[in-house]
């Protein structure tokens, strides 16, 4: 039997589909999806037979999600450290694999594959490693591009173009048309500035993303914005590749780097920070007591909590966690906890949409 005839440069056409698909997906309200899953890692490998290709294949493309999956949770300071996973390893922190794309014939296979990770196993293997790390997909960044001012075009259109599926950080590209944006200026500009279009994208936060060129470079300079935050700014330089226009597919994807690393600088976890934290609890019902505790228990920073007082549809907790108080917050946000300042420097903690 023959191998079956592949489609010409069939990985480069579905990546452009896929490209060509994310456009309108960042349009889209933002899909929760869970950073230990490393979605179409390709795989192709040679064997006696089919079977045993396949097994091979998929063997062989654990690894390359690993360090998809390493890279996506840590710093780029970090990644030399990755920690070397043998086989046995990686298999102990996986869960499974779903396959796409498969081709194969009587000695050789070749697919797709989306690689399942555990996250409390490779939790504790980068805890036992020292490497500081994020907890889980970050809130949805509502990504505004400037040059210098704000407007549609080839710059708008290159980072429209970016959602690489090793990123945690969902981005929404503002339309180009939006007039709560107008006249906004990159020195300046505050939450209060884009908050309205943030909010129409359903993100809790925004960066500014400008393109500027001299001296023979595209410099992008990136400020990013939140609710009660001081900005926090950023800079790239990108060389010319023949015209400014060629260049800015490069200074998008620097641009996507450098603020996935300004998002990480916050979020990731100082294993070597701890606090304590004394917060309210507002619950309506018996059941949604039990959903605040089952969340709190299914945050991996979380590293316990006691009940210091109750009351008929009151409870006062004291949680010890790993970081600073706002990754706490993060963490407990990305579980469906609000977690707030009230008066007199404590605490409330409620389901979101809760009491």
């Amino acid at each position: 039997m023959r191998l079956l005839k592949f489609p010409v440069k069939l990985r480069g056409l579905a990546r452009l589909l896929a490209m060509a698909g994310l456009a309108a997906a960042l349009a889209a309200p933002a899909r929760a999806a869970s950073p230990y899953t490393v979605a179409d890692v390709h795989v192709d490998a040679s064997a006696a037979s089919s079977t045993e290709a396949l097994n091979i294949a998929v063997a062989q493309g654990r690894p390359k999600a690993w360090t998809i999956l390493y890279r996506r949770l840590t710093r780029q300071e970090d990644w030399p450290r990755q920690p070397a996973l043998d086989p046995q390893t990686l298999l102990r922190i996986s869960r499974g694999y779903t396959i796409a794309n498969e081709r194969r014939s009587t000695t050789r296979y070749v697919a797709d594959v989306t690689y399942i990770f555990n996250a409390r196993a490779v939790s504790r293997i980068l805890q036992q490693a020292g490497i500081a790390f994020t907890q889980g997909p970050s809130r949805r960044i509502l990504v505004v591009p400037l040059s210098p001012g704000f407007q549609g075009g080839a710059w708008a259109d290159a980072l429209s173009q970016l959602a690489p599926h090793e990123a945690i950080v969902p981005f929404a590209v503002a339309a180009a048309g939006d007039a709560s944006l107008k006249g906004v200026n990159f020195d300046t500009a505050s939450w209060g500035d884009v908050s309205v279009a943030a909010h129409r994208a359903g993100a809790n936060e925004a960066a500014l993303v400008q393109a500027v060129y001299a001296d023979n470079k595209v410099t992008v300079n990136i400020k990013r914005l939140g609710i009660g935050e001081a900005p926090v700014t950023a800079s790239v330089d990108v060389p010319l590749q023949q015209t400014v226009g060629t260049t800015y597919p490069a200074a998008a994807q620097a641009a996507v780097m450098a603020l996935e690393n300004l998002w990480k600088s916050r979020a990731v976890v100082d294993l070597s920070q701890h606090g304590r934290l004394l917060v309210n609890v507002r619950m309506s019902s018996l059941a949604q007591w039990g959903a605040i505790q089952s969340a709190l228990a299914g945050i991996d920073t979380v590293t316990g909590y006691t009940v210091t007082a109750m009351d008929i549809g009151y409870a006062q907790l004291a949680i010890t966690y790993l970081g600073s108080p706002d990754q706490l917050r993060d963490s407990l946000g990305a579980a469906g906890l609000a977690l707030a300042p009230a008066r007199g420097g404590t605490w409330t903690l409620a389901m979101n949409g809760g009491p």
